[in-house]
């Protein structure tokens, strides 16, 4: 018998109090669980949102809206692209980690914004495997190392011969600091023991207006538009970063082919959701996605944009993400980029 505040307690009525509040918090747990269950079951019966970090017009808006008619039809639901663009795609991941994590809103990202950024900005808001679930990677972006013209090279070898015997005359240019662009010539330069200058610009395209009229020498692109322009000749396309070759490029050999061992480093597509979101949501939000991409005419149009596809499941595609991130980290610091 204990003593309470108005006189003696018993034991047992203090013991069947505590079970009582364990029975409803069971309870309470319970049927949080079957509403979730009861929302993954009939997911999705409302709009998807795809969140872009970036403007309307480039390379994800082009793959988002190239999946998502084909998307809404597999869903059956309409699919929206929402745009929130700034800081490198941050603000669009922060707009997602936030949102409700129901699977109605989720995240187009690439590689900048999951594994690049958590190495280049000090003060990141997001936490890439911690604030997010990943849903499925949906292709890979390989690039093509090429050269102006009128450098006295025609294959890969005879650049990284010509570069060595001029260290610091050579120039190459990429779309800003810590992109894609400028940490895949960082990476070459590691692989080469090669010094050349990193001359950033605003964009890929006044870049790569300047390799064409030779303001710079050097410059990794994505394929598209480097294909194009090699075939016009006025750029050189010496190698593709890729393990295979690339279609767009079928006489460019990779760089692992032109002799640098190891060399194989590309870009990649993935659709992400807030932490928390239910795993039947999410594998239904999977499924979906590899349903879309065994479409021919969806895969033959993505590698007309650049991209070759890839899938990867939720988990697979966790697993690729813990991977690529110190790998991209070790690009960050070996260039000394930082963003904040």
């Amino acid at each position: 018998m204990k003593s309470g505040k108005n006189g003696p307690v018993s034991s047992t009525n203090h013991s069947a109090t505590t079970h009582m509040k364990t029975l409803k918090l069971i309870g309470a747990l319970s049927l949080w669980c079957l509403a979730a269950l009861a929302q993954a079951q009939g997911f999705p019966n409302k709009p998807v949102k795809i969140v872009i970090g970036f403007p309307a017009g480039g390379p994800l808006d082009q793959h988002a809206r190239l999946l998502s008619e084909r998307l809404q039809a597999v869903l059956g639901q309409p699919v929206l692209v929402d745009y929130k663009a700034g800081a490198g795609g941050t603000v669009g991941a922060q707009e997602v980690m936030k949102a409700a994590p129901d699977g109605y809103t989720i995240m187009l990202a690439n590689t900048g914004v999951m594994v690049i950024n958590p190495a280049l900005y000090s003060k990141l808001p997001y936490g890439t495997l911690k604030d997010f679930v990943p849903i499925a990677r949906t292709a890979m972006q390989p690039l093509a190392l090429l050269v102006n013209p009128k450098v006295p090279v025609n294959s890969l070898q005879e650049f990284v011969d010509y570069t060595r015997k001029r260290p610091g005359q050579i120039n190459y240019g990429s779309a800003g600091n810590g992109g894609i662009s400028h940490l895949v010539p960082e990476m070459f330069k590691t692989s080469t023991g090669l010094f050349m200058v990193h001359i950033p610009y605003r964009g890929s395209a006044p870049a790569f207006t300047d390799l064409m009229a030779g303001q710079v020498q050097f410059m990794a692109e994505s394929i598209p538009q480097a294909a194009s322009y090699h075939k016009q000749g006025k750029v050189k396309a010496l190698a593709v970063t890729s393990r295979e070759r690339n279609p767009a490029l079928p006489d460019t050999p990779t760089v692992i082919e032109a002799g640098i061992k190891g060399f194989e480093v590309v870009g990649f597509y993935g659709f992400l959701a807030p932490a928390g979101t239910p795993r039947d949501v999410v594998a239904k939000l999977s499924d979906a996605f590899r349903q879309v991409l065994t479409t021919p005419e969806i895969r033959n149009r993505m590698v007309t944009q650049g991209a070759d596809p890839a899938f990867l499941g939720a988990e697979d595609f966790a697993k690729f993400l813990g991977a690529e991130m110190p790998k991209w980290a070790a690009a960050v610091k070996a260039s000394g980029a930082k963003l904040d």
